[in-house]
């Protein structure tokens, strides 16, 4: 599952037939007068400024600006491109047009283990928090579609007026339509609004797609949102879109200051191998993954970025015994990586250790052994060596 940012959120909304305020996201204030000169509406009406990053709680950290002039929209993008919130750095806004109303609602669609929830209230933005018991649920099984009598029934249910339930009825098809098309596993709209024109339009959007799903749709031209704080890197860019294309998966994510990297088979073990090295006070360079017998080309992408790790001691090559992935295949792209690395003199004082069993592990702990004459430093073990020993053995030379 992955965070989509609220620009990218409100495209796919508006592809499906949802209205949403005008906006632009911007990244430096000479883009923003940019705009503000090729858009209209920028410039007769009132604007609102927020925080174009993962990050919640945004109008509470003064990262959301409403009301406002251009020129009071102006300095506001000034002020808070390059703002350092804990470890984030405010590096994107999104600009928008300020929608007049009265009433707010709240409107979601969410996945399920049966297929999908779709959830409404006559009460929006902060208030729906306090009057979760207002909220009104419609499950739809997997594979089926929501009725439009079963949507008018929700809506009615959750105490709309004649004269809106219609609309959010219509509201809450096409918002199962963007959920169900798009591969979402949650979308939340807080708040919807109500337009003196009658007309319901999306204020926020909370966006959450199943990134695994990105080869179906050739128009996700955006980046997905990091979780943690900052930014995806390039390396963790890279990666994220050689997983897309390939049967299988490659993962990672950079921990800036460690000396351990980790090169692990399967989630499991890097997970254990990632709880191993901390809890024998060794400092993690990365997490990373391969499994579900990726081609060797992207686990060989996925360990050259493993290599450039800056300040790397150890890599550990890890794994359990696997049912189906290919040890040998898997070890050749591994392999070629760590050649080209050590031409580009990136392994100097990097010792590799490495523990795996599967189909044709011989031949793949062999290959890996046989790095020991072209100058690798290189430890190799089978499926023999428990996995926490690899972990001491490593930290036992730091």
């Amino acid at each position: 599952m992955a965070k989509v940012l609220e620009g990218h959120g409100m495209g796919l909304l508006r592809k499906w037939g949802l209205h949403t305020p005008n906006y632009v996201v911007v990244s430096s204030t000479e883009e923003f007068e940019q705009l503000a000169r090729a858009n209209e509406w920028l410039q007769v009406g009132r604007l609102v400024v927020k925080a174009h990053e993962a990050l919640g709680s945004r109008f509470k950290l003064g990262l959301v600006k409403v009301g406002l002039t251009l020129e009071e929209a102006k300095a506001a993008v000034k002020d808070m491109l390059g703002k350092q919130v804990e470890a984030l750095t405010i590096r994107q806004l999104i600009v928008s047009e300020m929608v007049e109303h009265q009433d707010e609602y709240y409107a979601a669609v969410k996945s399920t283990r049966d297929g999908a929830d779709i959830l409404v209230a006559n009460c929006g933005g902060i208030e729906v928090e306090a009057n979760w018991d207002r909220v009104k649920k419609l499950a739809v099984e997997v594979g089926d579609s929501p009725s439009d009598g079963a949507l008018l029934s929700l809506v009615k249910d959750a105490g709309f007026s004649e004269h809106t339930a219609g609309r959010m009825a219509e509201f809450l098809k096409k918002l199962y339509a963007c959920f169900d098309n798009e591969d979402a596993q949650y979308l939340e709209i807080n708040p919807v609004v109500q337009r003196a024109d009658g007309e319901l339009v999306a204020l926020d959007a909370v966006t959450l797609l199943d990134a695994d799903a990105k080869f179906r749709h050739p128009d996700w031209n955006f980046p997905f949102a990091a979780e943690f704080g900052r930014p995806y890197t390039k390396n963790e860019l890279e990666v994220m879109e050689v997983d897309s294309k390939v049967k299988g998966s490659v993962k990672l994510i950079e921990i800036p200051g460690g000396t351990v990297a980790l090169l692990p088979a399967g989630g499991g073990a890097s997970v254990f191998y990632a709880d191993a090295v901390v809890a024998r006070g060794g400092k993690l360079a990365n997490y990373a993954e391969y499994s579900g017998d990726p081609p060797d080309w992207a686990v060989e992408v996925l360990t050259e970025k493993v290599c450039s790790l800056p300040g790397i001691k150890h890599i550990i090559v890890g794994g359990a015994i696997a049912n189906f992935t290919d040890v040998k295949k898997t070890f050749g792209g591994i392999i070629n990586a760590f050649r080209k690395a050590k031409a580009e003199g990136k392994l100097e004082g990097v010792k590799i250790w490495v523990r795996r069993g599967g189909p044709n592990e011989k031949e793949g702990l062999a290959a890996m052994r046989a790095l020991r004459d072209e100058g690798f430093d290189i430890e190799v073990f089978d499926r023999y060596t428990p996995l926490t020993d690899i972990v001491d053995m490593a930290l036992a030379t730091s």
